[in-house]
């Protein structure tokens, strides 16, 4: 019974999570201020607002912290590849890009040694196919859409190892102590970067200062530390699945509040793209029932 509550538990974090990060991709847009800083400023935040809850937190082993700096290291990656899509192509196909994260996990775990079932490669197969339909559309918008769109990709593929590494983290770190040490790490990597590129990580109007904390409480604490959290009794792969969601709430927001409607033509590859998605997960879903259930 036990085990039950914590599974349902686990599962309305994930709910939270999903609305919460929804709101991300439309407010990246919406804020005037280098993706990256914003980057910054997300992770440094929540940092700064988890500190005083992390301290004891937890007592866990190098490895298992190593593990979340990786993690951060990781989640920099994302960062600073999908949150510039964002802001250079359209909301709605970014993401449907990044939302390519569970087909990676997949992969990772193939290398792993857990290789997908065959529905799992034609799902694989179809989101590769909608991922390439997507990205020829906007060949002939502009050569900034496509660069949004690889990048929207790579973010996706970051994320994968991202939620690999914490799903490590996560076996025996609190959500806390995990969250902080990689949101931590995340936010000194990504000021590096900006201090080197000359990014401003100040003077910005209300409006953008607003975004960014509604960002921080949404999307990072609200959104991450939720699927943080439900990586310690949800696997990493259900998790990636259940956050594809995300993609049509974000593109109703863009298009409801920033007036961004999504480009016809690059439609049905979105289409195919989270059918694939939804294929491998429940292929993958189907394959594992007899070994959830003797668990």
């Amino acid at each position: 019974m036990n085990e039950r509550s914590s599974h349902q538990r686990a599962m309305l974090a994930v709910a939270v999570a999903v609305v919460a990060v929804s709101s991300s991709a439309p407010l990246i847009a919406f804020a005037a201020a280098p993706a990256l800083a914003i980057a910054f400023w997300r992770n440094a935040l929540a940092t700064v607002a988890l500190t005083p809850f992390a301290y004891g937190s937890s007592r866990s082993s190098s490895r298992t912290r190593l593990f979340a700096v990786l993690a951060g290291l990781a989640l920099a990656a994302h960062f600073s590849t999908w949150m510039p899509s964002v802001q250079l192509g359209s909301v709605a196909t970014s993401a449907a890009l990044v939302a390519t994260q569970p087909v990676w996990q997949g992969v990772i775990a193939a290398f792993q040694g857990r290789r997908p079932p065959p529905a799992g490669w034609i799902g694989i197969g179809l989101a590769v196919a909608g991922a390439a339909w997507a990205t020829g559309a906007d060949v002939g918008v502009s050569g900034q859409a496509v660069l949004a769109d690889v990048l929207a990709l790579s973010g996706g593929m970051f994320a994968a190892v991202y939620t690999a590494l914490g799903e490590r983290a996560r076996t025996e770190m609190s959500t806390v102590a995990y969250t902080w040490i990689c949101y931590g790490t995340c936010a000194v990597l990504l000021a590096g970067v900006c201090l080197l590129a000359g990014l401003p990580l100040g003077g910005y109007d209300n409006r953008t200062w607003l975004a960014i904390l509604a960002l921080v409480v949404g999307a990072q604490l609200l959104g991450h530390s939720m699927f943080s959290y439900a990586l310690h009794r949800i696997s990493a792969t259900t998790v990636s699945v259940v956050a594809l969601i995300e993609v049509p709430g974000a593109a109703l927001l863009a298009w409801v509040w920033l007036g961004q409607q999504p480009r016809p033509a690059a439609l049905p590859g979105v289409a195919l793209l989270l059918a694939g998605v939804a294929v491998f997960l429940l292929g993958g879903r189907r394959a594992s029932r007899p070994r959830d259930l003797r668990a």
